[in-house]
């Protein structure tokens, strides 16, 4: 096999794969890509290139990963990628993409990765995308997708990320997400979803970062959250969640980002905090939380961010988050104790 600027072929001369990323093409794909029926790899991603994707390449039944990210491509996704039987991987990514997410992606068996993020894609999630048991990765964030988030997706039984943040859906988080055991990364800010928490979501074993900020989350703080035994991260800003903060979440052994600001959150900050010892962010400004801020807090020696402004804080700031290079102690208007 012969390989030169990104083409490899195969003995008998049929192009086999074409990587021509950050080339600075411009211009429109040809058509005539369609033809090389033994392509395999395809990757054109962070070029200048613009107009439709053509239908054609449709036509190449062995190509296992299509990148076409990061250019100007606009028009619809094609349906005919729908007819792609080998393909593992496909992202189309950071585009001018319009219309509806083909249902016909749903065909796609062996399908791995699905990235169709930064774009302008609208309708609903098609719940066929439920039936492609081998994702691994479905991310559609930033675009005009609308509607209830599917319960199907929650058949995805091999996903690790799911991102969906960044759309105007509408709905309730579905309870059926929990049943995505293989799940690291859930991705639902600035969705508009509203209602409770699912408590279903505390199932996921594996779950590294709950990504739910900028909704229309209501109740309180599952206090289960404190059982996932790697969740790191955990960002609830900018929601309508009241009660109390959960003493429970000292539990969480790898927690090291808890973002609860702007929400409704009343009583007093548990001292208990203060044992999560490798938190690295505490955000838990525009509340209406009360009462000193614990001096079990100073004892956070990894701390690096802690917001707590727009509370009804009294008593002192405990002098270790003096300490802290990035914070909003100085508009609280009280004393180092």
């Amino acid at each position: 096999m012969e390989n030169w600027y990104g083409v490899s072929v195969h003995p008998n001369g049929r192009v086999q794969s074409i990587d021509l990323s950050n080339n600075g093409l411009h211009g429109s794909m040809p058509p005539d890509l369609g033809n090389l029926t033994a392509l395999m790899h395809l990757s054109v991603r962070e070029n200048e290139l613009f107009g439709d994707i053509p239908g054609e390449l449709g036509h190449l039944t062995d190509l296992t990963r299509l990148d076409l990210a990061g250019n100007q491509l606009s028009g619809e996704i094609p349906a005919e990628l729908g007819g792609l039987p080998h393909l593992k991987e496909l992202n189309l990514s950071d585009n001018r993409l319009g219309g509806d997410i083909p249902r016909e992606l749903s065909r796609l068996s062996k399908l791995n990765r699905l990235n169709l993020s930064y774009n302008g894609l609208g309708g609903e999630i098609p719940p066929e995308l439920g039936n492609l048991s081998n994702l691994q990765a479905l991310v559609l964030y930033v675009n005009d997708l609308t509607g209830e988030i599917p319960p199907e997706l929650g058949n995805l039984a091999n996903l690790e990320r799911l991102g969906l943040s960044s759309n105007p859906l509408s709905g309730e988080i579905p309870p059926e997400l929990g049943n995505l055991s293989a799940l690291t990364i859930l991705e639902l800010s600035q969705t508009q979803v509203g209602g409770e928490i699912p408590v279903e979501l505390m199932d996921l074993p594996f779950l590294e970062s709950l990504d739910l900020r900028d909704n229309n989350l209501t109740g309180g703080i599952p206090p289960e959250l404190a059982q996932m035994p790697r969740l790191a991260a955990l960002n609830l800003d900018g929601n309508r969640l009241s009660g109390s903060i959960p003493t429970e979440l000292a539990d969480a052994p790898n927690l090291r980002h808890l973002g609860l600001a702007g929400n409704r959150l009343t009583g007093q900050i548990p001292r208990e905090l203060g044992n999560l010892s490798r938190l690295e962010w505490l955000g838990l400004k525009g509340n209406q939380l009360t009462g000193d801020i614990p001096r079990e807090l100073g004892q956070l020696s990894n701390l690096e961010w802690i917001f707590l402004e727009g509370n009804g804080f009294t008593g002192c700031i405990p002098e270790g988050l003096g300490q802290v290079p990035r914070n909003d102690l100085d508009s609280l208007s009280l004393s180092v104790c």
